[in-house]
């Protein structure tokens, strides 16, 4: 797993061994990257200067494939101890810890934000409704600016029904299926 572009591009990010983490494939965030850079929706300005959210964030590997694209913050919401502990090791290698936060918080019960973010990445693991639950609660503790964008990822044939947001583009890659959305 590594950094697809951007300031730095190739670099490898460590992932914490066993199944506790799925991190989203390098093809994966390539398509994402690529939507959101080139929608009609989306844009350079999408993604920098934005504050960005990780939730469910494992190894970073979207809020920090975000900072290298020009992100102005990125803050990782994760809960297990050794995701936690690669995702430091990943910010502290990519030299980003002046620009991240990382929180040992749960998405679905976060902490209330410092700032809200404009750009939202959602990351949970597959078929176990966590998607329908973070999102309000994410909105409710003051972390989705209005109008953000947010990359949900679930699995291909996981429902996702998340009213109030507007739904912008779904992709299929494989077992995960990209949905993005924007805030009211």
């Amino acid at each position: 797993m590594r950094i697809i572009a951007g300031r730095h591009r190739g670099r490898r990010l460590a992932a914490p061994p066993g199944e506790a983490t799925r991190p989203t494939a390098d093809r994966v965030r390539q398509a994402l990257f690529d939507m959101l850079w080139h929608a009609p929706w989306g844009g350079r300005e999408a993604i920098e200067g934005a504050r960005v959210l990780d939730a469910f964030a494992g190894t970073g590997a979207l809020g920090l494939e975000a900072l290298s694209r020009g992100a102005a913050h990125a803050t990782f919401l994760e809960t297990h101890r050794a995701a936690l502990a690669a995702l430091r090791a990943n910010i502290a290698v990519c030299g980003e810890s002046a620009r991240s936060t990382v929180l040992a918080a749960d998405a679905t019960r976060p902490p209330p934000a410092p700032a809200p973010c404009a750009l939202v990445f959602l990351d949970p693991p597959y078929g176990k409704g966590l998607l329908a639950r973070a999102l309000p609660a994410l909105a409710a503790a003051g972390w989705i600016a209005p109008g953000a964008l947010v990359s949900a990822e679930c699995g291909a044939g996981e429902a996702v029904a998340l009213p109030g947001f507007a739904p912008l583009a779904e992709r299929a890659h494989g077992a995960a299926r990209l949905v993005i959305l924007r805030a009211p």
